[in-house]
């Protein structure tokens, strides 16, 4: 277990809220549409977008982007403000405890044939609206189905 998530856990089970960082992995596509990609998780095989703990030494937004690279395999750049926060109940071994999650959109800009998760993860590109959809936290399905491409990513 990495260190980050033991002192996650040890933060829970005193009753504080714990924070992932998470990244919503995007592309636009040569007819202007936006298309973002989802992964399923480990264990239940529900959509989700590639997440984890902090880490020590990276900011948010590096680690979301190594979150993306290890659970999806998809390199690029997250763009620097966060895109918005949810929560969610994660299950951990004995006990459900409250995550907040700040999410990062990520630019991708190269899709790795293999990757860390690979044999354990499937991934989806799909239309923002038709991803909300998927996705059972309401607070990041809302985030998912308001979603646009920022103009600076338009240019």
């Amino acid at each position: 277990m990495a260190t980050a998530k033991k002192k996650a856990v040890r933060r829970a089970k005193k009753g504080e809220r714990i924070r992932q960082v998470a990244a919503i992995p995007f592309r636009l596509r040569q007819d202007g549409n936006l298309e973002v990609l989802l992964v399923t998780s480990r264990t239940t095989r529900r959509f989700i977008v590639p997440k984890g703990w902090p880490m020590k030494g990276k900011t948010g937004r590096k680690a979301a982007m190594i979150e993306a690279q290890e659970e999806a395999g998809v390199l690029g750049k997250a763009l620097k403000q966060p895109a918005g926060t949810y929560s969610y109940w994660k299950r951990m071994a004995s006990r459900f405890v409250r995550v907040d999650v700040v999410v990062y959109l990520l630019e991708v800009t190269g899709e790795m044939a293999d990757w860390r998760e690979a044999a354990n993860r499937q991934r989806a590109w799909l239309p923002p609206a038709d991803a909300a959809l998927l996705i059972d936290e309401p607070e990041l399905s809302t985030l998912l189905g308001d979603l646009t491409v920022p103009a600076a990513v338009q240019a």
